[in-house]
């Protein structure tokens, strides 16, 4: 199945300025999630935000901030935003059927937020060059339990072209010179 921006939403889980230097490969991970964030704003896909526990993780890290005035940013303690009712209420107002998921830890909340929301029967992609754990072995243990699972795992790219579906469009012009070209 492909991602259709008519029909989804991005979750933004825990990008959080205590928890960013821990991350491995952190700048990497940052990178693309400024990417995609950048191209869903353009997009106009709805985006929610969550925070674990911001008084000792922080919130979402200032960078993100200008990308995200559109979002709404939701605090949390449960790892997994399906044990939180405000989270999930939310997730259900935008009443998208899919759910691309970025974000860290890979296989805590992440992980956790995946399984859950396809438990409620969304669609959810989970976005592997933009989600992140401390330990490289926790993020490949999490991508293997993500697919077993039957989370679809995708890249940064295949959401936006998805999302974009064609080119010669003034949309995909625009998104093509400021994002999609960065490797040519």
């Amino acid at each position: 199945m492909l991602i259709n921006s008519d029909n989804s939403a991005l979750l933004v889980i825990d990008i959080q300025e205590k928890l960013l230097p821990a991350l491995h490969d952190g700048a990497t991970f940052m990178r693309n999630s400024h990417w995609l964030i950048s191209i869903a704003g353009e997009l106009e896909i709805p985006m929610l935000v969550t925070e674990q526990y911001p008084e000792g993780l922080g919130a979402t890290d200032a960078s993100l901030l200008p990308l995200l005035e559109s979002a709404q940013v939701m605090r949390k303690e449960h790892f997994s935003v399906t044990e939180e009712p405000h989270i999930l209420n939310a997730l259900n107002e935008k009443d998208k059927e899919q759910l691309v998921l970025i974000g860290a830890e890979s296989h805590v909340c992440l992980l956790q937020s995946a399984i859950g929301l396809s438990e409620q029967g969304y669609d959810v992609f989970v976005v592997t060059d933009a989600i992140r754990s401390r330990n490289p072995s926790d993020y490949d243990a999490a991508l293997i339990r993500l697919q077993q699972n039957g989370i679809q795992l995708v890249s940064k790219e295949m959401v936006a072209y998805e999302w974009l579906k064609k080119c010669n469009t003034d949309q995909f012009r625009h998104i093509s010179r400021n994002w999609l070209r960065e490797k040519l």
